[in-house]
């Protein structure tokens, strides 16, 4: 059972998001007060961050099953990423997250790919079969899940797909030859 004191995702985004408004509010007035309010959130960030490292150290050296759901929390992930302690690549936690979508996506008749990160944004490769197939819900689906497990990048491109080129064997090419017995 989840403590009562203890905030869920939603809450968390809710307290986020009403941060990122004081913060913009607090800049925007000028003076030597606000230069020490944006200092003091500066300062306060760098200790929660030394926290948060000794944590992070704390936890790999229980085990991999505590490590690895410590890094599946959402919130200390983005943690982890804005202090630059975050143990995974950018790109394998971008892969991961698609990787985590991809049979939702297939139960909808689409595919889904990871197709890597170029000039700071995640590229997906995603097809829906179907008529009137709407791609909308499942790219935002996408774009959600890509971003809030790699908050530092831009953004999320969905990349056309890869065509293959189809095999066509040459001697269905070729006309058959007066020679062969064929016709002229």
């Amino acid at each position: 059972m989840a403590d009562p004191a203890r905030l869920d995702d939603a809450e968390v985004g809710q307290r986020l998001a009403r941060l990122d408004e004081l913060l913009e509010r607090v800049e925007t007035v000028p003076g030597p007060a606000t230069e020490a309010a944006v200092e003091a959130v500066q300062a306060l960030t760098e200790v929660y961050g030394e926290a948060l490292a000794r944590a992070a150290d704390l936890v790999r050296g229980a085990g991999p099953e505590p490590a690895e759901r410590f890094l599946a929390d959402e919130l200390l992930g983005h943690l982890l990423v804005l202090h630059d302690l975050h143990p995974d690549p950018v790109e394998q936690r971008a892969a991961r997250a698609v990787d985590g979508l991809r049979d939702a996506v297939r139960e909808r008749g689409g595919e889904l790919e990871f197709a890597g990160i170029e000039d700071g944004e995640a590229r997906v490769r995603l097809t829906l079969k179907g008529c009137g197939s709407s791609t909308g819900p499942v790219e935002e689906a996408v774009r959600e899940a890509v971003l809030a497990a790699a908050p530092e990048l831009s953004g999320v491109r969905r990349v056309p797909e890869e065509r293959q080129a189809a095999f066509v064997p040459l001697d269905a090419l070729a006309r058959p030859s007066v020679a062969a017995g064929g016709p002229a």
